[in-house]
């Protein structure tokens, strides 16, 4: 993805996570998130095939807060692949949005990317 195209800010975010597609559960590492989506890196002798439907379980504490995003896999470029969301719930806007408040420092840029997922 060409970052002159990126609608929406992405963050740093290194973090285990769990990407289940259908039956088979996947241990990943989030490399960056986004209001639409996220960078994996994937195991070593994973396969995704391209538009697969996923869901993403990035656990945020020991209390079960956690991102939970439906999405489909977008690109996949060797041991990396890319999401983009398709459905997310409002608790995980919530613990999403504060990450990228927090990251982008600027309450003004996150408010435009807000209405701009909401509108599409």
């Amino acid at each position: 993805m060409n970052d002159e195209r990126r609608h929406y800010s992405r963050i740093a975010f290194a973090s285990p996570a769990q990407l289940v597609l259908g039956t088979q559960a996947l241990a990943v590492q989030v490399m960056d998130l986004s209001l639409k989506g996220a960078l994996l890196r994937l195991p070593g002798d994973a396969e995704l095939p391209l538009g697969v439907a996923a869901v993403l379980c990035v656990p945020l504490d020991e209390i079960a807060n956690e991102i939970r995003m439906e999405a489909k896999v977008a690109h996949v470029e060797g041991a990396r692949a890319g999401l983009l969301c398709h459905s997310i719930d409002i608790d995980s806007v919530t613990h999403l949005r504060r990450l990228v408040e927090l990251n982008l420092g600027n309450a003004d840029l996150l408010q435009r990317e807000l209405s701009a997922l909401l509108s599409s």
